[in-house]
């Protein structure tokens, strides 16, 4: 790797793309050594927790390096592609320096990622308090103790261990390096200005610690090692887990056996439904928006939330408070190639039927093409998941976390069912409701998934209930 030693060369670092995310995976480069960028131009693409994001650079200049290959997972603050800044003068950085100074910040505008405001900062670690009494300090004070007492001097004290610096590691290396029992200050630091990385957390784990040399009471019969683990290459794929399919895993467990999940079934008779949503293909005023009957079901939870508000709601175990939320950020579960995401509608509570259907012709849209921003992930206070497009009659969904319920849809069928005294072919779908039992008993549960069924057996009451 080539030190870059003028201050025309910026380094640009990875940024906190959403909120709290301490590592993002570089799916795909841009731009290549020699390119000239602008400020504000994408130079590369990752992959967070949460979603992928591309990245622009905050300043003008021709890249000199990229610091990771593609498919390299990066923590948060790592500097990953380096750029010469035209026009800058030298840096008067003596040689035999064992580091540089810390960089100070500009007087004018600062470089920072549009939208995430991540800015410089330096941080400085307060200087550990010495041994009170030196070494030698400390032999005078045996030797004379020992004259007193009448005995012959005692030995010098050995030299007291110098109080190393702690090991320079960012907050998941060192939960890496505790998990796998690791003393950082026995690892080799590979990273720019010292800082241990993941990678040398797994090479000192990967190096096996010298055993004692004993001389052995008889001559013992070596042991065969023990063979290493083998896999069916030719019939077998084995895919890492990260990235979103990573974060949609934990968040999953966390809600399983965190939150006591209850789920409640019925069968409704949509065909005055599935007719209105004809009619509304037609309106003049949603031409050219996503009309469909999730469009409807959507518009019911919300009336249904609005005439039962205490289920738009979160549990703070910390705080031990029910946080009961005067919004409705409406969360659609996606299936997308890199795994399950729920973007939110923000604030679908105030949006009107053409509104909501241009929110959510947005959101299928932006999730689809990968674009989905983990600000769109954020917040979301209920969850609608719809399994009938997969053919699927119903299921018991899962909570997303923070959430008190969230409403699968199944599949909508042509099946025989009893019309005004009569059998008859209808349009019939089986809706599930599963919530937080904390939080949501058995009544208003009920009484939710109630009014969801009326609505769309009745579409007529989202005029008057809406």
């Amino acid at each position: 790797m080539t030190t870059m030693t003028q201050a025309s060369v910026r380094e640009f670092k990875m940024p906190d793309v959403g909120e709290g995310l301490t590592e993002a995976e570089i799916l795909k480069w841009y731009v290549q050594p020699g390119d000239t960028v602008t400020d504000g131009q994408v130079v590369c693409e990752v992959e967070t927790a949460k979603a992928a994001v591309e990245l622009p650079i905050p300043y003008d200049g021709v890249v000199r390096e990229l610091r990771f290959a593609e498919g390299t997972t990066v923590d948060v603050g790592t500097a990953i592609i380096a750029v010469d800044v035209a026009g800058a003068a030298p840096a008067d950085e003596p040689a035999d320096e064992p580091a540089a100074e810390p960089e100070k910040k500009p007087q004018g505008r600062q470089p920072v990622l549009v939208g995430y405001g991540v800015a410089a900062s330096s941080t400085k670690r307060r200087p550990r308090k010495g041994p009170e009494t030196t070494v030698a300090e400390a032999s005078v004070q045996a030797a004379v103790q020992h004259e007193l007492n009448g005995h012959a001097p005692a030995p010098a004290p050995a030299p007291a261990v110098e109080d190393r610096p702690r090991p320079l590691a960012k907050p998941p290396v060192r939960k890496l390096a505790k998990d796998l029992g690791v003393d950082l200050a026995t690892v080799t630091p590979s990273g720019p200005d010292g800082i241990i990385t993941r990678e040398d957390v797994h090479a000192a784990v990967a190096v096996p610690e010298p055993a004692a040399v004993t001389a052995p009471a008889e001559p013992v019969a070596p042991t065969a090692a023990p063979a290493a683990a083998s896999y069916d290459t030719a019939r077998e794929t084995r895919v890492p887990i990260k990235g979103v399919r990573r974060a949609t895993a934990a968040a999953m467990v966390g809600s399983a056996f965190t939150a006591p999940h209850v789920t409640e079934f019925v069968t409704v008779d949509v065909t005055r439904t599935m007719k209105l949503v004809e009619e509304l293909k037609q309106d003049k005023e949603l031409q050219g928006l996503r009309v469909n009957p999730l469009l409807l079901i959507a518009k019911a939870l919300l009336v249904a939330i609005k005439r039962n508000p205490d289920i738009n709601a979160s549990w703070d175990e910390a705080n031990q408070e029910i946080v009961l939320k005067h919004y409705v950020n409406l969360g659609i579960a996606a299936a997308t190639p890199r795994g399950l995401i729920v973007p939110n509608i923000k604030d679908a509570h105030a949006k009107t039927l053409p509104q909501l259907a241009e929110a959510l012709g947005e959101l299928v849209a932006t999730a689809r093409d990968g674009k989905t921003s983990p600000a769109a992930m954020q917040g979301g206070t209920v969850t609608i998941t719809n399994v009938g497009v997969f053919g699927i009659d119903t299921g018991t969904p899962i909570l997303n976390p923070g959430e008190a319920a969230i409403l699968a849809v199944g599949a909508i069928k042509l099946q025989p069912w009893v019309h005004k005294g009569k059998v008859k072919p209808r349009q019939v779908t089986t809706l599930a409701l599963s919530f937080d039992h904390r939080l949501v008993d058995g009544e208003l549960g009920s009484k939710v998934l109630a009014d969801i069924a009326a609505i769309l057996e009745q579409p007529k009451r989202l005029i008057t209930w809406g």
